[in-house]
């Protein structure tokens, strides 16, 4: 199943310390050798972007910055098995920020990529024929 990570917190006015980074690139490549990590990238700024809406029928479009406190700073994408290993792995990068650029607060939310897969009645969707306990029993195995 595959999870987005949404690393939020204020944009710096300095750039992240370098040996931030540098551990940031162990843990990607770490991630990627083990078939997590499937693609990652900064992000900018909210006043380069747009924001699309519509409230009461209407379309309204934006330009940024928008009056968050807090900016979308980077994203991941991970193929895991489990929302519990996503949560690991954001876990471990908000680790390498909290011990290698004191002062620095932010979060990760970490969410599941809803896919085809998900919808009621596709193979594998939770009460989907063959997606565990919550089948009906069936016919005992051919002999």
């Amino acid at each position: 199943m595959r999870y987005l990570t949404l690393l939020k917190g204020p944009r710096p006015a300095a750039p992240p310390p370098p040996g931030l980074m540098d551990a940031i690139m162990k843990l990607g490549a770490e991630a990627t050798a083990v078939g997590a990590l499937l693609e990652t990238a900064g992000l900018a700024p909210s006043a380069t972007g747009s924001r699309v809406e519509v409230h009461g029928g209407a379309l309204s479009v934006t330009d940024g910055p928008f009056a968050e406190a807090k900016e979308t700073i980077s994203y991941a994408l991970y193929e895991v098995r489990s929302r519990a290993e996503a949560v690991e792995w954001a876990s471990r990068f908000m680790k390498l920020h909290r011990d290698l650029w004191p002062g620095w607060e932010g979060e990760v939310d970490v969410l599941k990529v809803f896919g085809p897969e998900d919808m009621p009645g596709a193979a594998g969707a939770p009460g989907a024929p063959g997606s565990g306990p919550a089948d009906p029993p069936g016919p005992g195995p051919a002999s």
